[in-house]
């Protein structure tokens, strides 16, 4: 019975915890429908009385979006991939490759992880500026080309993968690089998607960086476009949730397909430390 109770009372927490971080996804979706004298009305109005649909269309013209789709689409795939390779090959060097200093470096990449974000942008801003490279692709790919998480998370997993299963393979005459591609990485499948998931929210969604080392439209993307809504005489909240609708819903999609490796991921590179 107190069993019982017990698992009722959590499925009830986190029911409430799930209607919680649900509710401004709702209010977003339902913003972006409404009409404009509606949005900022006191009190707050849940349900529109009219469903304007062409608050979305409104939005897409309001700016140029196939431009910041284009670039989002491209940052997020070049700096996806570029990730993916800088990822595997140091996570392998790192888990079944022996050289001098190896546990050294590694110590000092886990090291970087405790300084914040916004300390290195002044100086990434300095350096990208020194080469030329503000307001083009490379300021926005090669920088985010490389991940301390992501190569911790790999390693975890490659580490799980038995030592003998190397060396049996050396033994055949396999040489480290086809080991790794033909072996170790289809092996690492869920936690490759797990990294190329992670990476591409986080691509897709990335402001602040964008923000700063872009100045002409045409090099724009999704995240900074928004700001085509908030003007001086204020903000257009309707058309502003309306196009943040848009630039989510893939991103949904994706999650959603490939939610399951996550755990499959994140599970298995706990198994050896």
């Amino acid at each position: 019975m107190k069993s019982g109770f017990t698992k009722g009372f959590t499925y009830l927490l986190l029911s409430l915890g799930a209607v919680l971080m649900l509710l401004p996804f709702i209010w977003m979706l339902l913003t972006s429908i409404k009409p404009s004298y509606e949005v900022m009305k006191m009190p707050p109005v849940w349900i529109p009385s009219e469903f304007k649909w062409d608050n979305y269309v409104e939005a897409f013209e309001k700016a140029p979006f196939a431009t910041y789709l284009f670039n989002s689409i491209v940052v997020t795939v070049l700096s996806t991939l570029g990730e993916l390779i800088t990822t595997i090959l140091a996570a392998y060097a790192f888990s079944k490759l022996k050289f001098f200093g190896k546990d050294i470096l590694f110590s000092v990449l886990m090291a970087t992880m405790m300084i914040p974000g916004e300390v290195l942008l002044i100086p990434n801003f300095v350096t990208l500026s020194n080469l030329g490279w503000l307001d083009r692709f490379e300021a926005l790919i090669i920088p985010w080309t490389a991940s301390i998480f992501s190569i911790f998370l790999l390693r975890q997993f490659f580490l799980s993968i038995p030592d003998e299963l190397h060396s049996a393979a050396r033994v055949d005459g396999c040489s480290n690089w086809r080991f790794l591609w033909e072996i170790m990485v289809p092996l690492a499948k869920p936690a490759l998607i797990t990294i190329i998931l992670l990476k591409a929210i986080g691509s897709w969604n990335a402001f602040l960086w964008p923000l700063i080392v872009t100045n002409s439209e045409h090099m724009r993307t999704l995240p900074v476009g928004l700001t085509a809504f908030t003007t001086e005489a204020g903000t257009n909240y309707e058309l502003l949730m309306a196009a943040s609708a848009m630039i989510i819903l893939p991103m949904i999609i994706l999650f959603i397909i490939l939610q399951k490796y996550i755990i499959q991921g994140v599970a298995r590179a706990g198994i050896k430390g």
